[in-house]
């Protein structure tokens, strides 16, 4: 096995609900619900699942932008949940994050030359004319000009804003990015472009990705292994064809089989997930998929699954019981 980079070990995220007069704690939404994995050098993990399912909140724990309730995060063999602040700071050069909206990403009152800089600043890398420099060949790097560097946010397209995203990204010669739904607010055709371009630039920068997304068709298109959360559990992991090929959890089955095929004679039969989406703050007691499940047993209504490893196809679901 290639060398890890990232292990994450049953890392949790509740935020407390409060209410009444003096704002006491009632109950908690379990957003990231004791989810392990880990991700080699220079490949690219997938992480997909609908909305609410704890993936971006996981992007985030993963950076420390918010603290984990519980669990562990170690990149290359040092735990970021441990660190102090100066530590941490250190470890943010090689761990960087393209969000998801590239409007709301860039602040309107910098330059791009600004936000491309201002990375290098906080982190104290290189003289005035050596950061102008680096602006410059990462401009060039993500398919833009050096011209646009005097160029302000809102003079540029939603796919060229991403670019931008990027390209601040790179600045610190990170080894690791967390892209949490880069393409989800860009018209389809530009999808494609900043897809292709972040595969590019992988094999160039010698990156190993995280791709957040909902999207089964950009996660297959990028990732060489591939997760499926379920209302903040990782319920399936599998390198990418494998999963796509052979999926193993009902979830995951439903899931592909409402994926399109572009061929109009081929007739697929759609799996229906009957029901609403449980609340995470009051998730279902064992299995968090038994009320909307074609194939729930007794068990899964009381015992949480363990992990099954299928010959390196990780799957959490009672079918797979010895």
């Amino acid at each position: 096995m290639s060398e890890l980079l990232l292990e994450v070990k049953g890392l949790k995220k509740y935020f407390p609900i409060t209410g009444g007069l003096l704002g006491r704690k009632q109950g908690e939404v379990k957003a990231v619900d004791d989810v392990s994995f880990y991700v080699k050098k220079g490949e690219t993990l997938g992480i997909v699942g609908e909305s609410g399912c704890g993936k971006s909140t996981t992007g985030r724990l993963l950076m420390r932008l918010i603290e984990a309730s519980d669990g562990r995060i170690i990149f290359e063999d040092k735990e970021i949940t441990k660190m102090s602040k100066s530590e941490l700071r250190r470890v943010r050069r090689d761990i960087q994050m393209v969000f998801q909206d590239p409007y709301a990403s860039l602040n309107p009152r910098h330059s791009v030359e600004q936000i491309l800089e201002e990375p290098l600043i906080v982190h104290g890398i290189g003289s005035k004319e050596e950061r102008k420099k680096r602006v410059k060949e990462m401009l060039e790097v993500v398919g833009l000009s050096s011209y646009h560097a005097k160029r302000y946010p809102h003079q540029f397209s939603g796919g060229q804003r991403q670019r931008i995203g990027i390209a601040r990204a790179l600045m610190t010669k990170p080894k690791l990015i967390i892209a949490d739904e880069p393409v989800s607010a860009l018209d389809v055709s530009i999808q494609a472009q900043v897809l292709n371009l972040m595969k590019d630039i992988q094999k160039e920068f010698n990156l190993t990705y995280i791709f957040i997304a909902h999207d089964l068709g950009v996660v297959r298109h990028i990732s060489d292994r591939v997760g499926v959360m379920y209302l903040g559990r990782l319920i399936e992991l599998a390198d990418c064809e494998e999963l796509y090929e052979n999926p193993k959890h009902p979830y995951t089955k439903a899931l592909l089989s409402a994926v399109p095929i572009p061929d109009p004679d081929l007739k697929k039969q759609t799996i229906l997930i009957e029901g609403e989406l449980p609340s995470p703050a009051n998730p279902p007691s064992g299995c968090a998929f038994h009320t909307r499940c074609t194939e729930c047993m007794d068990i899964c209504k009381t015992t949480r699954p363990e992990e099954h490893n299928l010959n390196g196809h990780y799957v959490a679901c009672h079918l797979y019981n010895k």
